[in-house]
């Protein structure tokens, strides 16, 4: 059974992503359009909590129930939630296409009902060296998140 889900990003950034997975066990497919960002590369990751009240930072911390460090898409060590980057060219929109085998749309583990964030720097991967580089990537200011809901299918 297909299951899709889709995310409104607001803030300085906005923009909308799609998420679609064909079964449980098989990649997610993200895909979307973000506008408001600063050429280069921009942390994406899903936060633990789908809770906007206090704006992006009652997100809370990057999806991480194993208790790993942060680290690359294609880490085994990594948060459920390190989406890696998005790469903007500085004009509107930046296109985002990502296939990702950690995050599921089933689940205890779903990330339905929890928050994409874009951030304002890059995401180091976890090797960066800096203090945060294990825990955020060092990726600097929430501008802009979305909480992730079920899409009509």
């Amino acid at each position: 059974m297909v299951v899709k889900a889709v995310c409104v990003i607001n803030g300085d950034a906005k923009g909308t992503v799609f998420f679609e997975q064909e079964s449980s066990g098989t990649p997610v497919k993200v895909s979307g359009e973000v506008c408001g960002l600063a050429k280069g590369l921009h942390g994406f990751h899903v936060h633990e909590f789908g809770d906007n009240t206090n704006g992006c930072m009652s997100s809370g911390p990057h999806f991480n129930p194993y208790g790993k460090e942060h680290g690359a898409p294609v880490d085994e060590n990594r948060h459920l939630g390190d989406l890696g980057n998005i790469e903007a060219t500085g004009d509107c929109p930046t296109k985002v296409n990502i296939t990702d085998s950690k995050i599921t749309l089933f689940g205890a583990d779903s990330i339905i009902g929890r928050t994409v964030v874009v951030h304002a720097d890059a995401d180091d991967l976890g090797q960066g060296g800096h203090e945060l580089s294990k825990s955020t990537g060092n990726a600097g200011a929430r501008i802009g998140c979305g909480v992730i809901g079920i899409a009509k299918v």
